[in-house]
């Protein structure tokens, strides 16, 4: 019996990716397999509910890369919680939605929550959730999404 492996897009360490629902392109986003959930920049958030649903309020730079770029609210409903612990190892609970992201000119579903991550080199981290299944990473490369069609 002949086993056929569906084949993989290669992406690289770090990759530029648009996120057309949130209003934000060419962000830089770091891909790293040692983190299970996907994670962007963001400069305060809050939790509420509405009518028995929740949700949750992101206040997020027009181009997280831009110092003096405008601030955007964004509201989402919550998909899911989860406690996870940081590259620190401190305990957090994560606020998970779900949005778009483009690469390769195609759009994927991603499940993404928020922190601030002003501290980090890069405003967005693509973890193994949302890679499993669809890419393969070269960690030589970089920028590979933006090149190829």
């Amino acid at each position: 019996m002949m086993v056929v492996l569906k084949e993989k897009r290669i992406i690289g360490s770090i990759e530029t990716v648009d996120l057309p629902e949130l209003g934000l392109y060419n962000i830089y986003a770091k891909v790293d397999t040692g983190a299970e959930t996907s994670v962007l920049h963001c400069e305060d958030f809050e939790v509420f509910e509405k009518d028995g649903h929740r949700y949750i309020r992101c206040y997020i730079a027009g181009h997280p890369e831009d110092d003096d770029a405008e601030v955007v609210q964004l509201t989402f409903p919550i998909h899911r919680e989860r406690v996870v612990k940081s590259s620190f190892g401190q305990a957090e609970t994560r606020h998970i939605f779900l949005t778009k992201i483009k690469l390769f000119n195609t759009l994927f579903t991603i499940k993404l929550s928020v922190r601030d991550r002003s501290s980090m080199s890069y405003p967005m981290l693509l973890g193994r959730n949302f890679i499993s299944g669809k890419f393969l990473v070269d960690v030589s490369k970089k920028h590979l999404t933006k090149n190829m069609f």
